[in-house]
């Protein structure tokens, strides 16, 4: 107790009744005696002291070498200097290790809510100021320390809450197949500049499907394109903005596989800042390129039942992934229905443990986890007030009052929401000791219509484009397995039949087995042209329009 009492206690911080108020908003009237009160103000005064103290006290931050890593040129693109709508935040040059890496040669670029020193971030909202961080997140570090020349931030959607790609305050991005359709979010800057071959590799963050999604609606101009989420804890997160960090997940798109086994082993492994990465291999350690092959001969894969029959899989999608499948069989796979009923509820969980992390995030409530965080952020967010919360999207709007009221309404099913999550986890640990892959669509349909919203409309008419997109891809980010998006060919538009969109296969394997989901995306790609669709050499290539 000492710690409270050691300096006179400044009172008048804390109004008469305030310990009674604050039990009163938790449904406790009378939790304390009267005769109690002053003292319960008193402590309360202590701990506010000791608050403000912490307060005073400078940050612990890792600074980067400025010096040797300079940001050169750094500037907000105007609309000459724009692609597929507005996909830049900022455009800048960090320049890659001199002495080269595993990365040497690639561009590269980062979802803006992914930390640069010195680079205004956004995260795609407008309700609070741009804040400038101090230090870099680890991967960025790590990428240029692998000789990667980093080129700018791209736009990410509206607090990272939207799969579509039109939330950011920042301005809409479109698809590089298709002008006035999604790039898929909340990835949705990244994935469109690697899928118009304007830089080589983009790193992403994926709490729902915000890698696997913008990479399963934009396709790639090369041979192959993938967007990966690895293994939860394989990819530091230090310095990207959180959405909870249970389901937070960093990764490559690159416009093929060898791209992105070389980006994972430049940026994964144990970082000592991010608790998350403790079971994860040393940085430096992994092999993944070297030891990619083409060839998923001895392989077992299960084609999901789930994944295909939900009822929102659009016939030509499901036609088109059987086909790339059929293709996997050719290699040598063996192949097999495999049946997973609970898979049916990961929307549904992901729903809940989402809603409720997402909010206390939201509201600046610690998370319980180790690691350095961005104090300038937090600075910028709170508090929120009338003024800032309208400025929301309705996505993110949405995500706090679904929250608020579930912590009111249900305070035990947090609790219970976890414990399927883990069970949900076991299953799919019991499947991969049978199969060495599971294959689903990544996205049940093509990328939709872009909405032309605005502040004031309909928030059902924000919502609508994004229902139902992640119906294959959050559960993983609650089991934390390893996927991949694959594009395999294309389907036509829900909107307009004369429209062909890409069309993308979902890689999952056991927990750490990124190499075999590599492997089978590289036999694929390269066995098969994906441009034309279902992989069959007889039909037309599609190319993306150059916008």
């Amino acid at each position: 107790m000492s710690v409270f009492f050691d300096s006179p206690i400044s009172e008048d911080l804390v109004p008469a009744g305030e310990a009674e108020l604050l039990l009163a908003n938790i449904g406790v009237d009378q939790g304390i005696a009267p005769e109690e009160s002053s003292d319960y103000r008193q402590l309360l005064a202590a701990v506010h002291d000791v608050a403000e103290h912490i307060l005073r006290l400078p940050d612990y931050v890792i600074r980067p070498d400025i010096e040797r890593y300079p940001r050169e040129k750094l500037r907000r693109p105007d609309a000459n200097e724009q692609d597929f709508g507005k996909a830049w935040a900022h455009k800048f040059l960090i320049r890659g290790n001199a002495r080269g890496g595993v990365l040497s040669g690639k561009s590269l670029c980062l979802k803006d809510n992914i930390a640069v020193a010195g680079v205004p971030q956004f995260f795609g909202t407008d309700a609070i100021p741009a804040w400038i961080p101090e230090a870099d997140a680890t991967v960025v570090k790590r990428a240029y320390e692998a000789g990667a020349d980093i080129v700018g931030t791209t736009i990410c959607e509206n607090f990272c809450n939207s799969t579509s790609s039109f939330t950011s305050a920042q301005g809409t991005v479109h698809n590089p197949y298709a002008h006035g359709y999604s790039a898929g979010g909340s990835t949705s800057g990244g994935s469109a500049v690697v899928g118009g071959s304007l830089v080589d590799i983009a790193i992403g963050a994926d709490q729902g499907g915000s890698i696997r999604v913008p990479a399963s609606f934009c396709g790639f101009d090369s041979l192959a394109g993938v967007g990966m989420k690895p293994t939860h804890g394989l990819v530091p997160y230090t310095g990207i903005s959180s959405g909870d960090s249970i389901n937070d997940h960093a990764g490559p798109i690159a416009r093929n596989v060898k791209d992105v086994a070389l980006c994972l082993d430049a940026i994964s492994g144990r970082d000592d800042f991010d608790d998350k990465t403790l079971g994860a291999p040393l940085h430096g350690s992994t092999r993944y390129s070297e030891n990619l092959q083409a060839s998923v001969k001895g392989m077992k894969i299960g084609i999901l039942t789930e994944g295909f029959e939900h009822r929102l899989v659009d016939a030509n999608v499901k036609a088109t992934v059987l086909d790339a499948v059929k293709s996997l069989e050719k290699l040598g796979a063996t192949v097999r229905e495999v049946s997973l009923p609970l898979h049916l509820e990961g929307p549904a969980v992901w729903t809940i443990q989402q809603r409720i992390a997402g909010t206390l995030g939201m509201m600046g409530y610690a998370h319980g986890r180790r690691g350095l965080f961005s104090t300038k952020y937090e600075e910028a967010r709170q508090p929120w007030t009338n003024e800032t919360f309208r400025k929301l999207f309705p996505s993110t709007k949405n995500t706090v009052i679904n929250g608020l009221s579930l912590m009111q309404n249900y305070p035990g099913l947090y609790v219970k929401t976890m414990n399927i999550a883990q069970q949900m986890r076991d299953a799919y640990e019991e499947l991969f000791e049978e199969y060495d892959l599971i294959v689903m669509p990544t996205t049940p349909f093509v990328a939709p219509a872009n909405v032309d919203w605005k502040q004031g409309d309909s928030p059902m008419d924000a919502l609508r484009p994004s229902m139902g997109i992640t119906t294959n891809t959050a559960i993983f980010d609650i089991t934390g397995h390893p996927a991949m998006a694959l594009p395999v060919g294309f389907a036509p538009a829900k909107e307009d039949a004369n429209v062909m969109l890409p069309v993308s296969i979902q890689l999952v394997a056991g927990l750490w087995q990124e190499q075999k989901i590599l492997d089978a995306g590289f036999a694929w790609e390269t066995a098969n042209d994906w441009k034309r669709t279902g992989g069959n050499s007889n039909q037309d290539t599609v190319v993306p329009p150059k916008l």
